[in-house]
Protein backbone atom coordinates (compact mmCIF):
# COMPACT_ATOMS: atom_id res chain seq x y z
CA UNK A 1 0.00 0.00 0.00
CA UNK A 2 1.15 3.45 -1.23
CA UNK A 3 1.56 6.94 1.68
CA UNK A 4 -1.02 8.17 0.26
CA UNK A 5 -3.40 4.91 0.78
CA UNK A 6 -2.46 4.99 3.98
CA UNK A 7 -3.07 8.58 4.65
CA UNK A 8 -6.46 8.22 2.61
CA UNK A 9 -7.14 5.27 5.03
CA UNK A 10 -6.29 7.41 8.20
CA UNK A 11 -8.27 10.18 7.65
CA UNK A 12 -11.55 7.92 6.61
CA UNK A 13 -11.36 6.45 9.74
CA UNK A 14 -10.25 9.58 11.35
CA UNK A 15 -13.00 11.37 9.91
CA UNK A 16 -15.74 9.20 12.18
CA UNK A 17 -15.49 11.95 14.78
CA UNK A 18 -17.35 14.64 13.19
CA UNK A 19 -20.05 11.81 13.59
CA UNK A 20 -19.41 10.91 17.46
CA UNK A 21 -19.44 14.50 18.06
CA UNK A 22 -21.92 15.98 15.68
CA UNK A 23 -23.98 17.71 18.45
CA UNK A 24 -20.72 19.09 19.93
CA UNK A 25 -19.73 20.32 16.44
CA UNK A 26 -23.09 21.81 16.01
CA UNK A 27 -22.61 23.87 19.39
CA UNK A 28 -19.80 24.96 18.37
CA UNK A 29 -20.78 26.28 14.72
CA UNK A 30 -23.40 28.41 16.10
CA UNK A 31 -20.94 30.89 17.61
CA UNK A 32 -17.75 29.94 15.84
CA UNK A 33 -14.71 32.44 14.98
CA UNK A 34 -11.84 32.48 13.33
CA UNK A 35 -8.64 33.27 15.19
CA UNK A 36 -7.81 37.01 16.06
CA UNK A 37 -5.03 36.94 13.77
CA UNK A 38 -7.17 35.52 10.77
CA UNK A 39 -10.00 37.35 10.87
CA UNK A 40 -7.47 40.85 11.30
CA UNK A 41 -6.18 39.31 7.86
CA UNK A 42 -9.21 38.99 6.55
CA UNK A 43 -11.84 41.38 7.50
CA UNK A 44 -10.90 43.49 4.99
CA UNK A 45 -11.16 41.30 1.95
CA UNK A 46 -14.30 38.91 3.18
CA UNK A 47 -17.70 41.09 2.98
CA UNK A 48 -20.04 39.03 0.27
CA UNK A 49 -16.84 36.98 -0.91
CA UNK A 50 -17.22 33.57 -2.21
CA UNK A 51 -15.38 31.55 -0.49
CA UNK A 52 -13.31 28.17 -1.53
CA UNK A 53 -12.20 26.05 1.59
CA UNK A 54 -10.23 23.18 0.28
CA UNK A 55 -9.90 20.17 3.05
CA UNK A 56 -12.39 21.65 4.84
CA UNK A 57 -12.67 18.63 7.55
CA UNK A 58 -15.47 19.38 9.95
CA UNK A 59 -15.99 22.89 9.06
CA UNK A 60 -16.40 24.95 11.39
CA UNK A 61 -14.10 27.50 9.99
CA UNK A 62 -16.76 28.15 7.38
CA UNK A 63 -19.60 29.31 9.93
CA UNK A 64 -16.70 31.61 10.99
CA UNK A 65 -16.10 32.86 7.65
CA UNK A 66 -19.71 33.08 7.34
CA UNK A 67 -20.17 35.26 10.69
CA UNK A 68 -17.26 37.37 9.77
CA UNK A 69 -18.95 38.59 6.24
CA UNK A 70 -18.57 35.89 3.42
CA UNK A 71 -21.23 35.34 1.12
CA UNK A 72 -20.90 31.96 0.78
CA UNK A 73 -18.69 28.83 1.07
CA UNK A 74 -17.92 25.80 -0.31
CA UNK A 75 -15.53 23.73 0.97
CA UNK A 76 -14.05 20.42 -0.34
CA UNK A 77 -12.97 17.41 1.21
CA UNK A 78 -11.62 14.09 0.01
CA UNK A 79 -13.53 12.04 3.19
CA UNK A 80 -17.46 11.25 2.82
CA UNK A 81 -18.09 11.22 6.31
CA UNK A 82 -17.01 14.73 6.68
CA UNK A 83 -18.64 15.88 4.10
CA UNK A 84 -21.89 14.79 5.09
CA UNK A 85 -21.69 15.45 8.47
CA UNK A 86 -20.65 18.94 7.33
CA UNK A 87 -23.18 19.73 5.13
CA UNK A 88 -25.80 18.35 7.60
CA UNK A 89 -24.51 20.65 10.19
CA UNK A 90 -24.75 23.65 7.60
CA UNK A 91 -28.29 22.75 6.48
CA UNK A 92 -29.41 22.06 10.17
CA UNK A 93 -28.38 25.77 10.62
CA UNK A 94 -29.64 27.35 7.45
CA UNK A 95 -26.03 28.50 6.89
CA UNK A 96 -25.00 29.15 3.00
CA UNK A 97 -22.02 26.43 2.97
CA UNK A 98 -22.47 23.82 1.13
CA UNK A 99 -19.97 20.43 0.46
CA UNK A 100 -18.19 18.66 -2.14
CA UNK A 101 -15.90 15.56 -2.30
CA UNK A 102 -12.78 16.37 -4.56
CA UNK A 103 -9.56 14.82 -4.51
CA UNK A 104 -7.01 17.56 -4.65
CA UNK A 105 -5.30 19.40 -6.18
CA UNK A 106 -7.49 18.73 -8.74
CA UNK A 107 -10.88 20.16 -7.58
CA UNK A 108 -12.76 20.00 -10.84
CA UNK A 109 -14.53 23.30 -10.37
CA UNK A 110 -14.53 25.84 -12.97
CA UNK A 111 -11.76 28.64 -13.42
CA UNK A 112 -12.34 31.68 -11.60
CA UNK A 113 -15.24 30.67 -9.47
CA UNK A 114 -13.81 31.97 -5.96
CA UNK A 115 -12.71 35.78 -4.41
CA UNK A 116 -10.78 34.06 -1.19
CA UNK A 117 -9.14 30.69 -1.10
CA UNK A 118 -9.02 29.66 2.67
CA UNK A 119 -6.59 27.01 3.61
CA UNK A 120 -6.39 26.23 7.28
CA UNK A 121 -5.59 24.99 9.84
CA UNK A 122 -3.25 21.57 9.30
CA UNK A 123 -3.95 21.26 6.02
CA UNK A 124 -0.97 21.91 3.72
CA UNK A 125 1.07 19.14 5.39
CA UNK A 126 -1.18 16.27 3.85
CA UNK A 127 -0.42 17.71 0.47
CA UNK A 128 2.20 15.86 -1.54
CA UNK A 129 2.60 17.96 -5.02
CA UNK A 130 2.26 21.88 -3.25
CA UNK A 131 3.01 23.01 -6.59
CA UNK A 132 0.18 21.53 -8.62
CA UNK A 133 -1.80 22.71 -5.56
CA UNK A 134 -0.68 26.62 -5.69
CA UNK A 135 -1.57 26.37 -9.60
CA UNK A 136 -4.80 25.06 -9.02
CA UNK A 137 -5.74 27.58 -6.45
CA UNK A 138 -4.51 30.15 -8.41
CA UNK A 139 -6.23 28.96 -11.13
CA UNK A 140 -10.01 28.97 -9.22
CA UNK A 141 -9.17 32.85 -8.28
CA UNK A 142 -10.51 35.73 -9.70
CA UNK A 143 -8.05 37.67 -10.50
CA UNK A 144 -7.30 40.32 -7.79
CA UNK A 145 -8.61 37.43 -5.37
CA UNK A 146 -6.95 36.53 -2.27
CA UNK A 147 -5.27 32.63 -0.89
CA UNK A 148 -5.38 33.07 2.86
CA UNK A 149 -2.97 30.38 4.98
CA UNK A 150 -2.64 29.58 8.39
CA UNK A 151 -0.96 26.80 9.32
CA UNK A 152 1.69 25.02 11.50
CA UNK A 153 5.01 26.45 11.83
CA UNK A 154 7.03 23.96 8.90
CA UNK A 155 9.21 23.74 12.15
CA UNK A 156 6.74 22.36 14.45
CA UNK A 157 7.55 18.66 13.45
CA UNK A 158 10.40 19.04 15.20
CA UNK A 159 9.15 20.20 18.56
CA UNK A 160 9.12 17.67 21.67
CA UNK A 161 5.84 17.88 23.65
CA UNK A 162 7.82 17.27 27.09
CA UNK A 163 6.85 19.62 29.57
CA UNK A 164 10.33 20.55 31.50
CA UNK A 165 12.41 22.28 28.84
CA UNK A 166 11.76 22.60 24.66
CA UNK A 167 13.96 19.92 22.63
CA UNK A 168 14.36 19.09 19.53
CA UNK A 169 13.55 15.71 18.54
CA UNK A 170 16.34 12.92 17.62
CA UNK A 171 14.58 11.64 14.87
CA UNK A 172 12.82 14.69 12.70
CA UNK A 173 15.09 17.11 10.54
CA UNK A 174 13.83 20.76 8.95
CA UNK A 175 14.77 19.50 5.83
CA UNK A 176 13.32 16.16 5.51
CA UNK A 177 10.59 15.31 2.88
CA UNK A 178 8.09 13.87 5.26
CA UNK A 179 7.35 12.04 8.78
CA UNK A 180 5.31 9.14 9.48
CA UNK A 181 2.30 11.23 11.55
CA UNK A 182 2.00 10.22 15.85
CA UNK A 183 -0.81 12.78 16.82
CA UNK A 184 -3.94 12.86 14.96
CA UNK A 185 -4.88 11.19 12.71
CA UNK A 186 -1.88 8.83 13.27
CA UNK A 187 -2.80 5.39 11.83
CA UNK A 188 0.30 5.88 9.61
CA UNK A 189 -0.75 8.64 7.87
CA UNK A 190 2.01 10.74 6.10
CA UNK A 191 3.23 14.84 6.65
CA UNK A 192 4.87 16.18 3.96
CA UNK A 193 7.39 18.99 4.62
CA UNK A 194 8.43 22.23 3.79
CA UNK A 195 10.55 24.88 4.95
CA UNK A 196 8.92 28.13 5.22
CA UNK A 197 11.17 29.38 1.91
CA UNK A 198 9.82 26.62 -0.09
CA UNK A 199 6.02 27.18 0.81
CA UNK A 200 6.95 31.21 0.28
CA UNK A 201 8.30 30.32 -3.36
CA UNK A 202 5.94 28.09 -4.57
CA UNK A 203 2.81 30.48 -3.59
CA UNK A 204 5.06 33.27 -5.58
CA UNK A 205 6.03 30.83 -8.37
CA UNK A 206 1.93 29.99 -8.39
CA UNK A 207 1.61 34.00 -9.95
CA UNK A 208 0.62 35.29 -6.59
CA UNK A 209 1.69 38.48 -4.86
CA UNK A 210 2.72 38.08 -0.97
CA UNK A 211 0.53 40.40 1.03
CA UNK A 212 1.51 39.43 4.23
CA UNK A 213 3.78 36.72 6.42
CA UNK A 214 3.66 36.24 10.03
CA UNK A 215 5.14 33.73 12.49
CA UNK A 216 3.19 33.04 15.89
CA UNK A 217 4.19 31.34 19.00
CA UNK A 218 0.86 29.97 19.70
CA UNK A 219 -0.14 26.44 18.13
CA UNK A 220 -4.00 26.39 16.41
CA UNK A 221 -4.25 22.45 17.79
CA UNK A 222 -3.14 20.82 21.32
CA UNK A 223 -4.08 17.38 21.79
CA UNK A 224 -7.44 16.91 24.28
CA UNK A 225 -6.51 16.39 28.11
CA UNK A 226 -2.72 17.31 27.31
CA UNK A 227 -0.61 19.68 29.45
CA UNK A 228 1.28 22.34 27.74
CA UNK A 229 4.47 21.72 26.46
CA UNK A 230 7.07 23.56 26.56
CA UNK A 231 7.58 24.55 23.26
CA UNK A 232 4.66 26.02 23.76
CA UNK A 233 5.55 28.78 26.22
CA UNK A 234 5.68 31.80 23.77
CA UNK A 235 9.57 31.14 22.77
CA UNK A 236 9.17 29.20 19.80
CA UNK A 237 7.07 29.35 16.14
CA UNK A 238 4.74 27.24 16.25
CA UNK A 239 2.01 28.60 13.23
CA UNK A 240 2.36 30.70 10.55
CA UNK A 241 0.09 33.29 8.32
CA UNK A 242 0.34 33.95 4.83
CA UNK A 243 -1.87 36.34 2.33
CA UNK A 244 -1.46 36.46 -1.20
CA UNK A 245 -3.12 38.13 -4.11
CA UNK A 246 -3.50 36.44 -7.51
CA UNK A 247 -1.85 39.33 -9.52
CA UNK A 248 -3.92 40.16 -12.63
Amino acid sequence: MSTYDDTRRAWDEASSKHVREYAEHLEQARTARLLPTEEKQLRPLIEDAEVLHPQSGHGLDDHALIRLGAHSVLGLDYSPTAVAAAQQRADELGAPCRYELAELPDTGRPAQSADLVYTGKGALIWMADLDAWAAEMHRLLRPGGHLFVHEGHPLVPLWAWDHDEARVREDRSYFAASHVNDTFPARGATEHQRTLAQLVMTVLGAGFELLHLAEHPDPFWMPDDENPAAAWDGRLPNAISLLARRRR
